[in-house]
């Protein structure tokens, strides 16, 4: 299978390590990802402070050359991306499809909030468990956890396998494991 490409959506206040680590391994994988601002204008700031300019506004993204929608957590980063309906609208969908959709850290809550999780194997950071669970998760402390066409993972140090699972769908297994090995990413 060809290297399929992603969209990895921005909001003021996203975890900066959860978004640039997923961009970085996909780039280093040759595969086509998109940083995309649903703020209204490229620069969006993270929740410590940095402010980095998206590749392109909510606006401009090309969702079907996209096989995969990505989520960082960060707050209120997850927040303001649950506010943004068009964006959920677009999660709804290829849910329902069973597309390919990923997030991290507090942004699983938001597939629970929508309905995704139901029966579901899921994890997401510890605060945000109880969402799952509500959504009618299968909780579990994975660093990653692959159920179906999601894939999620707990946190800012979980963004390497994060990405690494991410690189391995949209590419296959043998690039993920030449980038982790060139990366020195040795898996506790």
């Amino acid at each position: 299978m060809g290297k399929q490409a992603a969209l990895l959506f921005l909001a003021d206040g996203f975890e900066i390590i959860e978004a640039l680590t997923v961009v970085d391994l996909l780039r280093r994988a040759d595969v086509p990802v998109k940083t995309v601002s649903i703020m209204g204008k490229k620069e969006v700031t993270s929740s410590h402070n940095v402010t980095v300019t998206a590749d392109q506004l909510y606006e401009e993204a090309d969702f079907s050359a996209a096989s995969m929608l990505i989520l960082p957590g960060g707050m209120p980063g997850t927040k303001n991306l649950e506010a943004f309906e068009p964006l959920m609208a677009r999660f709804d969908e290829w849910n329902e499809a069973g597309r390919d959709i990923a997030a991290i850290c507090a942004a699983p809550s938001i597939f629970a909030h929508r309905g995704y999780l139901k029966g579901k194997d899921a994890c997401s950071y510890p605060t945000f468990e109880e969402h799952l669970a509500e959504g009618g998760a299968r909780v579990n402390h994975n660093e990653v956890t692959v159920s179906g066409h999601m894939i999620m993972a707990r946190g800012m140090g979980c963004a390497i396998p994060f990405g690494l699972a991410i690189v391995e769908r949209l590419a296959d297994s043998q690039t993920a494991q030449q980038i982790k090995v060139g990366i020195v990413y040795e898996q506790r």
